[in-house]
């Protein structure tokens, strides 16, 4: 079997999903750093691999690529107990994903990226005022759910979860505030106690990365 390798930039929630679950399967994989601030995802060399110009990007084999993180995870899961068999538990993880992309990380993921990484809170306060309320009502939804529930789906720690945690548990770094949301703050503590947790800021554990 070819040794997986992904193209990843460090501070990306989007690409911290696939290192956390990469190391909580115990899948040896090759890290590559592409630094998205020095435009190494618009170089020819990147675009062959993914034209849409994102991270992450999976290589499953040589010349074979995977891009968009919660296809990704999909893949990955198949056949692990990150991704339920029952098919209506499946749907919802997927519904979970999809939610995520659409209706969270474009608010919450989206101001930490122009607060923290890009460090240009001034020049964007008028786009950051703007995600205030859709990132909230997000976290509102999470938080309804996780009243009842101690995991996102089937009461167990799926995809789902990490899809949904990459860009919550730093959300603070992109001006909103968890203190109002005891259900999610628990959640957050459930995951990192994880077998194999690996924070945001992990690229080598164990004998997991190469």
């Amino acid at each position: 079997m070819e040794l997986l390798r992904l193209y990843d930039f460090l501070p990306s929630g989007n690409g911290y999903k696939i290192r956390l679950l990469l190391t909580q399967l115990g899948m040896p994989f090759e890290w590559v750093e592409v630094n998205i601030l020095k435009g190494e995802t618009r170089t020819p060399e990147f675009l062959s691999k993914n034209p849409n110009g994102k991270i992450p990007v999976l290589e499953i084999e040589p010349e074979k690529y995977l891009a968009e993180s919660n296809a990704i995870l999909v893949y990955l899961s198949e056949g692990t107990e990150f991704l339920p068999y029952d098919r209506f538990l499946r749907a919802q993880v997927l519904q979970w994903l999809f939610f995520e992309q659409y209706s969270h990380q474009p608010f919450i993921g989206t101001s930490r990226f122009w607060i923290s990484i890009l460090g240009k809170a001034e020049e964007y306060s008028d786009a950051l005022k703007q995600r205030r309320e859709p990132g909230y009502a997000a976290f509102n939804l999470m938080e309804k759910h996780l009243t009842a529930q101690t995991f996102f789906v089937g009461q167990r720690y799926t995809i789902a979860d990490i899809a949904l945690f990459a860009y919550t548990h730093v959300a603070d770094e992109g001006g909103f505030d968890l203190t109002q949301f005891p259900a999610i703050q628990a959640w957050i503590e459930r995951i990192k106690a994880q077998s194999r947790y690996i924070s945001i800021n992990d690229v080598h554990k164990d004998l997991q990365y190469y």
